[in-house]
């Protein structure tokens, strides 16, 4: 087996790590270790939401929805994520908050991947929701 490669389910392995299969809080050595760029599957039940807004953000963010229905809010803009494969994308210094309307799956990609970078309701040296 190479060392460098990792082959696991999306659902299964987000299970472990509060949905993030890649990013710097990763064990350096696993594949999925990476300071550029953070990966996230995220299942949210319906009427599930970010207990806060994140403010300061320090990363670009890509939100794809998988399935469900799911709302992005952002300083002055609503965003509905509603069919498969609908987008948002938001830069540094964007607050957001999050809210699915009905059970959803989304996945984010977030960079860099930023170390120490955590609010309230993450653990220890875990990324935000």
């Amino acid at each position: 087996m190479n060392d460098s490669v990792y082959v696991g389910n999306a659902g299964k392995d987000a299970s472990l790590d509060r949905g993030w299969l890649l990013g710097h809080f990763k064990d350096v050595g696993d594949p999925r270790h990476s300071e550029a760029v953070e990966v996230k599957w995220g299942v949210h039940p319906r009427g599930d939401e970010r207990s806060q807004w994140v403010r300061g953000e320090e990363r670009t963010a890509l939100l794809v929805l998988v399935s469900g229905r799911f709302r992005v809010e952002l300083p002055g803009r609503s965003v509905l994520l509603a069919e498969q494969g609908d987008y948002v994308v938001w830069g540094r210094g964007v607050d957001h908050w999050w809210f699915a309307e009905e059970d959803s799956v989304v996945l984010t990609v977030r960079w860099p991947s930023v170390p120490g970078y955590a609010v309230t309701d993450g653990g220890p040296g875990q990324p935000p929701c």
